[in-house]
């Protein structure tokens, strides 16, 4: 077995781990800083909104000499306007120009291919108005709310309302932190933009869900024990997880990476471009929010109910008692072997037998 199996092994039997739980006063500040830092930069800078949003016009070019700075050079001082080039694949430039009428997008067409040296009839131009955009974004707009609507109903009848408030908040915290991004560094906002932060709300619900199943499976008759708390157990799920969270964010990253630094940064895909950078971006924000945000709020919420409550007081009692007496109290670190991994529950014998699981 690999080191990373055995941890993760380790990680799931409770013989080791780390106390998210304990220390989420600190993610919660950082998540905070992070998400104030991403308003105040969308209020300050705004976006920067693709052609598809405000209107334009889009010239694609042969395959020329010419480069990137050049080029843009020659399109704003013929439009007058600022333009945007990129350079694809096969060495042709698109070029975007904003605010352009269909006689301004010729005349620009006629400028450019003088400029550039090419025949003006191979200088594709597409014109773009903002009210297609516009309807974009408010069915963009609509499908966000209905996914929240649906994943909230389904949470919430799969797990309980608590989980699914959780799971609003991190979707919330991960869209911010993605956009608020985008503010910060400029990037282009376009259709592939928006297709790349409604793909991310799936990615960032699932490794919340693994750890969501988790701890509803331990914490089953909670109350009937009192060795863990709530927050211990929610600690639990984390830790038993996190290898296996760690290797799906892997996993999902690499592929959207490559088409970002290789596919963008290389071959100068532009829509491939566009989401690929919301998807690595959300991904990452997803990954942090399902460990460090969902969970943790989780068990602030589960810890106001009175009978979780109740447990606790119960389990401190214990171990103060034991501590007096100077006997050690079952715990979230009281784990001799791999067999006391399953802390709620029937337990066997050496024999196999089921015995009694007395708190």
């Amino acid at each position: 077995m690999s080191k990373l199996g055995d941890l993760g092994a380790r990680l799931h039997r409770g013989e080791v781990g780390y106390d998210f739980i304990g220390n989420r006063k600190i993610w919660y500040g950082l998540s905070v800083l992070i998400t104030i830092t991403a308003i105040v930069a969308l209020a300050v800078r705004g976006l920067n909104m693709g052609i598809e949003f405000q209107g334009g016009a889009v010239f694609t070019t042969p395959k020329t000499d010419v480069s990137v700075s050049q080029a843009q050079e020659y399109a704003e001082e013929a439009s007058g306007h600022d333009a945007i080039v990129q350079q694809l694949g096969n060495g042709s430039l698109r070029i975007q120009v904003g605010g352009l009428d269909t006689a301004q997008s010729d005349q620009v067409r006629s400028e450019l291919a003088k400029d550039l040296n090419v025949a003006e009839e191979k200088i594709a131009a597409e014109l773009v108005g903002p009210s297609w955009g516009e309807q974009i974004a408010n069915k963009a707009w609509t499908g966000l709310g209905v996914f929240m609507i649906l994943v909230v109903i389904y949470l919430a009848i799969a797990f309980e309302w608590r989980m699914a408030v959780a799971a609003l908040i991190a979707l919330i915290h991960d869209l911010t932190i993605t956009v608020g991004i985008y503010s910060l560094v400029g990037f282009e906002v376009t259709v592939g933009t928006v297709i790349g932060l409604l793909t991310i709300l799936g990615y960032s619900l699932y490794d919340t869900v693994v750890v969501f199943d988790s701890l509803k499976e331990q914490t089953k008759d909670i109350t009937k024990q009192t060795r863990f708390t709530y927050s211990e157990m929610a600690n639990r799920s984390i830790n038993g997880t996190l290898v296996r969270s760690i290797n799906t964010t892997v996993v999902a990253l690499l592929p959207v990476a490559g088409l970002l630094f290789i596919g963008g940064g290389v071959l100068g895909a532009g829509m491939l471009n566009d989401i690929s950078l919301s998807l690595f971006v959300g991904l990452a924000a997803g990954a942090y929010s399902s460990i460090f945000i969902a969970t943790p709020l989780v068990a602030d919420l589960k810890e106001r109910e009175p009978s979780i409550k109740a447990l606790r007081k119960r389990i401190l009692a214990k171990r103060a008692g034991a501590a007096a007496k100077g006997e050690s109290a079952d715990g979230p670190d009281a784990f001799a072997d791999g067999a006391e991994a399953a802390v709620v529950g029937p337990r066997t014998d050496r024999r196999g037998r089921a015995q009694e699981h007395r708190g």
